[in-house]
């Protein structure tokens, strides 16, 4: 996602970078991001990509499990990596397959997430009174 003056791709950017920044921490401390202080600020992060709209399929920023996928992906070399793993030119590193994992275990958050949100009006609608 190249850097622009745009305000919804500064904060789909500063989203990216703070991530991509909590992320790197819980993997130096060896810590699962399914566990606090990591889960719950991956929330305050899905809580503000959804409420800038960034969830949805017509949204200005692709910001949902896919989106962030392919962001993360790129920026930590694991397109190439997996692209040179496909075509028998090098075996995955360590170091990619720990990213991996991170990335797994961000997705399976952020699409369990979205797919309460989403249905959390089916299950919390006020009954209109008789």
């Amino acid at each position: 996602m190249p850097t622009s003056t745009h305000p919804a791709r500064m904060l789909a950017e500063q989203i990216l970078n703070t991530l991509d920044e909590l992320i790197r921490e819980a993997e130096q401390e060896t810590k699962p991001l399914e566990l606090d202080p990591y889960r719950s600020r991956l929330f305050e992060l899905f809580v503000t990509t959804n409420g800038a709209g960034f969830l949805s399929n017509d949204a200005a920023m692709d910001l949902t499990a896919d989106g962030l996928c392919r962001e993360l992906a790129a920026r930590w070399g694991l397109t190439d990596a997996a692209r040179e793993t496909a075509e028998g030119q090098a075996a995955f590193r360590s170091e990619h397959i720990g990213k991996m994992r991170l990335l797994w275990s961000l997705m399976r958050m952020w699409m369990e997430w979205t797919y309460a949100w989403q249905r959390w009006p089916e299950f919390h609608e006020q009954s209109a009174p008789e």
